[in-house]
Parts: C-alpha cells; sequence; structure tokens
C-alpha cells in the first residue's frame, strides 16, 4: 500500500483514507465504522505527553516525532531456522507465525483441533467468523480515550484468533510468534489479538514479539481476552523486540462469573517499552493473577503500568512484579486497583520488587489504590533496592565466593516470577532467557 504515518502533514489522516481502502474486511460495514471512529478518536486524542498521569514517567517524543511506513510484508525475509531462537523445546504446540504483522501458513504450525476449536489469523477470521468477531471485537479494550489503542484499532490488519467453546480443556499451548525484520525506514505494525473461551474452557496463550536485526519500528498490540464462567486461561507474554524498537502492549482482559487468568509477562527488549494490563473482574468470585519480570539495561525504557478492576464481589486479586535495572536504563511500575462500589468481600494484593544493580539505574515506582466499596482486604507494597549486604555476608560466610554469592541472589530473585507459571516448555524457556541476560552481562563486564 506504500503508506507513511507521520504527525506532520497530517500524516496518519491521509495514511488512514489509504489504508482503509484495502484493509481486510474493507467491505464490512460494522468493521469500517469501528475503524473510522478509532482514528477520529486518536487525532483527537493525539499521543499521550508527560502531562498525561498515566504517562508522566515516559516520554513518547520519539515516537510522535517519527515517520512509519506501514510494510505490506518480509514473509520472504524469514525462514524456518530463523524462528529457532524463539520456539520452545516441545512439538506439541499450536504456532501461528506473523511477520511485520502479516500472517505465514508457510512457518506456522496448525494441528488437528478439536470440535469448535478455532485458531487462525484475524485476516483469515474476517472472512470466516463475523458474527463472533462483531460481538466482541474492540468491545472491551478502550479505543474512545486510549491512543495506542485507537491507532491500532484504526489500522489493525491482522493478529490472533482463538475460540475455545464451551466445555473444552485444551491442553496444547498456543503460541502467537510475531517476528519483525523491519525495513530502511522505521516502520509500524498493529497487531491486534482476540481470544476467547466460553463456559467451562481453559487454554494457554503465549505472545512472543522478537526481532531478526536492530531496525527502528513500533510494534502497538492489542489483545482481547474473554474468559467465560467457570473458564481458565492462561497468559503469556515474552518481549525480546530490537534494542532500537518501540513496544506499546495492551492486554484487555474481561472476566464473567467464578472465572480465571493468569497473567505472566516477560519484558527484555525493546528500546522504549510500555506494557498495559489491564483485567476486570466483572462477575462475582473471579480469580485475577499478574505476574511479570522486566529486566532492562544501558538506556532501556520499560514502562508498566497494571490496571486491575474488581466491579463484582468476591473476587481475589495478585499482583507480583519485579524488576531487574542495569546501566542507565529506567524502569516504571504503576499499579492501580480499582474496587468498585459493589465489589464488596474483595480482596487485592500488588507488590513490586526492584533490583538496581547498577547507581545509574533509576526506578519509579507507583502504587495506587481507589476503594468505593466498604468491606475489602487490599494491600499495596513496593520496594527498591542493590543485593543484599547481609544475605551476600551469609552466603560469603559459608565459603560461597563473592561472584557465586551475587548470581544465588540474583536468581532467587528472578526465579520468584516463574513459581506460578504452568506450562514447562514456556516456564523453561523464560528461565534460560534469565540465565542468558545474566550471562551476557558478565561477558560485558569482563570485556
Amino acid at each position: 500500500m506504500g503508506i507513511t504515518l507521520s504527525q506532520k502533514d497530517n500524516g496518519y489522516s491521509q495514511g488512514f483514507s489509504v489504508f482503509e481502502k484495502e484493509a481486510p474486511g474493507s467491505e464490512i460495514g460494522w468493521l469500517k465504522t469501528t475503524r473510522q471512529e478509532a482514528i477520529t478518536k486518536f487525532l483527537e486524542l493525539g499521543f499521550p505527553t508527560l502531562k498525561d498521569e498515566d504517562w508522566r514517567f515516559t516520554n513518547l517524543a520519539a515516537i510522535a516525532r517519527s515517520s512509519f511506513d506501514i510494510l505490506e510484508n518480509g514473509l520472504d525475509k524469514v525462514s524456518s531456522s530463523d524462528l529457532a531462537p524463539y520456539q520452545f523445546q516441545n512439538d506439541n504446540v499450536v504456532e501461528l507465525v506473523f511477520v511485520n504483522g502479516h500472517y505465514s501458513e508457510q512457518l506456522s504450525k496448525t494441528a488437528d483441533l478439536p470440535n469448535g476449536v478455532i485458531v487462525k489469523s484475524l485476516a483469515h477470521a474476517i472472512e470466516t467468523e463475523q458474527d463472533i468477531l462483531q460481538d466482541n471485537l474492540a468491545k472491551y479494550a478502550d479505543f474512545t480515550s486510549e491512543a495506542f489503542t485507537a491507532l491500532n484499532t484504526a489500522f489493525m490488519t491482522d493478529g490472533g484468533f482463538i475460540f475455545i467453546p464451551k466445555g473444552t480443556i485444551f491442553e496444547t499451548p498456543i503460541h502467537l510468534l510475531y517476528i519483525s525484520t523491519g525495513g530502511q525506514q522505521p516502520s509500524i505494525t498493529n497487531p491486534r489479538n482476540l481470544i476467547i473461551a466460553e463456559a467451562n474452557a481453559e487454554a494457554n496463550i503465549v505472545e512472543h514479539y522478537a526481532s531478526l536485526n536492530d531496525d527502528v519500528y513500533l510494534s502497538n498490540v492489542v489483545t482481547e481476552i474473554v474468559v467465560g464462567e467457570n473458564s481458565s486461561i492462561g497468559h503469556y507474554m515474552i518481549e525480546l523486540e530490537s534494542r532500537n524498537a518501540f513496544n506499546v502492549s495492551t492486554l484487555r482482559v474481561q472476566q464473567a462469573r467464578s472465572s480465571n487468568i493468569k497473567s505472566h509477562s516477560i519484558l527484555m527488549g525493546g528500546s522504549l517499552v510500555r506494557n498495559n494490563v489491564h483485567p476486570v473482574l466483572a462477575g462475582e468470585g473471579c480469580d485475577s493473577l499478574i505476574n511479570g519480570l522486566f529486566m532492562s539495561t544501558n538506556r532501556q525504557h520499560m514502562d508498566n503500568y497494571m490496571k486491575v478492576e474488581h466491579a463484582s464481589p468476591h473476587c481475589d486479586s495478585r499482583q507480583l512484579y519485579n524488576g531487574v535495572l542495569d546501566g542507565r536504563s529506567r524502569g516504571v511500575f504503576h499499579g492501580r486497583i480499582i474496587v468498585h462500589e459493589d465489589a464488596q468481600k474483595t480482596d487485592a494484593k500488588q507488590t513490586n520488587r526492584n533490583l538496581l544493580l547498577s547507581d545509574n539505574a533509576q526506578i519509579d515506582t507507583k502504587p495506587q489504590l481507589e476503594i468505593y466499596a466498604d468491606d475489602v482486604k487490599c494491600t499495596h507494597g513496593a520496594t527498591i533496592g542493590q543485593i543484599d549486604e547481609n544475605a551476600l555476608f551469609y552466603l560469603r560466610s559459608r565459603g560461597i565466593s563473592k561472584d557465586a554469592s551475587r548470581d544465588i541472589i540474583m536468581n532467587a530473585f528472578t526465579n520468584e516470577t516463574f513459581e506460578s507459571m504452568s506450562v514447562e516448555p514456556v516456564k523453561e524457556y523464560c528461565a534460560n532467557l534469565v540465565t542468558n541476560w545474566f550471562s551476557l552481562r558478565k561477558q560485558e563486564q569482563a570485556a
């Protein structure tokens, strides 16, 4: 399509006018209307600035002043062997591969699915699953007040579509692997994922974002998950973008009665990363876990914005987010728990721990409670510190070298994140990422 998006010369508006004519489902009335409403909102909102309270620690000027090409595809730039570093040590996986935001059937691994289970690209689903999409797509992620969600909704082209029907327990992990090859100019992709689990269903989904080079690009991701009554979804987010890339990801979860969501995030790549996680516990008796680890170095900036909404009574939520920061990197944790008036007997707990490995690393943490019910139990806490000297002394007093003692302490800190992960191949993959991160750090210090 040859579209370039820029704030200069009304570029986003002009780019959209070209895009919407060729976009998947451009002839479908409700989808066309949704995209048009979204671009209108984005043009009204613009990119957030430091004056926006939810973005006060993250400067988006580098994104706002850039021009981004929408790449047609990069399917010929990727082979199966290129994917090996991003695949799990388990053949029992359904894997959809996207290159520069476009689905590749050739690179993907499909399998015989149980009756009623649907796993396909969103572009394909627009052709075949219109009734489900019309009822759910863009119904939960708020494009009326969130600029990046509006931008994604206006330019959404492809992504993962997963439907788990009533009463189905689908044990095979579903891997959505997004590979960026970049281009000569900065580029943009807007992956859009829709995951629906009907009542009494279970599944595990992995979103995985990686790059084959160090190009500049923006991944603007939006995922909507609808969890039916008594259903359970495990969601994994692995972010390994180019060190020159921007990644803004929004996960919006809608939970029905007695449902369960476990969200796990591992963030390591990117120059500027913003991870939004927003579950709404809409039905009585829900459980929600937000678990994450971010590790930054050099001048990386990683911003984690967690917003948990308790909208019904007798719901429990837990947040456990750990950060490891090195070099001159900067981290942000903004955890917000909202307990609505009807959400009596809420039990919510938020914990953020941060380990600074450098005197120049910086973390801003902002736990926040908004409680409008009177019979609740809500706590939050945040810690920032360097390696515990008492623990280091204890280990050294038992004959363990200083380097080995530091390794033990750092591994103990990061391993906490893996304890609640239930998909072993994914858990092992993430643990190896952490091990490699520490090994690379040692090599750089020794050089």
